[in-house]
């Protein structure tokens, strides 16, 4: 609401990222991320459109974002009935679009990159997620995953949200803005 956006928000952001798991976590929970050539687990969120996160869930590395994202987007309907359209990455692509606006009355748009493109460039609303995931590997905990249960690593994911969210509100406001 400091920010002049309504309490609850209309749109979210998600995306996946691959994190190294250590070597106690269990073998049953953690797998390879052939494309980024990560062992570990993968963090699949969803934001708003101010990079605050709504929803958490880790998975095994090897697990497709499509995969993750049917039950990851059908627990964000539960918590937050005002959003209604998502953008997500290109590797949300298919027939999860389909499902999403049929199930679930939610808009999944892709945001990809062109062909053009070289190097790094910022895309459209994506940026948001992947501030966020910055903000999480600020805490040491998160750099790597130690947690022998999945859920613990979405405990600890939330908790350092919390903590993010808590010195933004103790932060004093600026001079000039309203």
């Amino acid at each position: 609401m400091r920010e002049g956006r309504e309490a609850e928000p209309t749109a979210g952001i998600t995306d996946a990222q691959s994190v190294r798991a250590a070597a106690m976590v269990p073998t049953a929970s953690r797998g390879y991320d052939g494309g980024k050539k990560v062992p570990g687990r993968k963090r699949h969120t969803v934001t708003d459109t101010l990079g605050r996160l709504l929803v958490v869930a880790v998975t095994a590395a090897n697990i497709g974002d499509r995969d993750a994202a049917a039950d990851l987007l059908a627990r964000l309907r539960r918590l937050h009935r005002d959003i209604t359209l998502v953008w997500a990455a290109g590797g949300y692509t298919g027939s999860l679009v389909g499902w999403c606006r049929n199930k679930l009355a939610l808009t999944l748009e892709i945001v990809k990159s062109t062909d053009d493109m070289t190097g790094f460039v910022v895309l459209p609303r994506r940026w948001v997620a992947e501030r966020t995931f910055a903000w999480l590997m600020n805490f040491r905990r998160l750099a790597r995953n130690y947690e022998t249960l999945p859920a613990t690593s979405e405990a600890l994911t939330l908790w350092s949200m919390v903590t993010r969210m808590s010195r933004c509100l103790a932060r004093p406001r600026a001079a000039g803005r309203h």
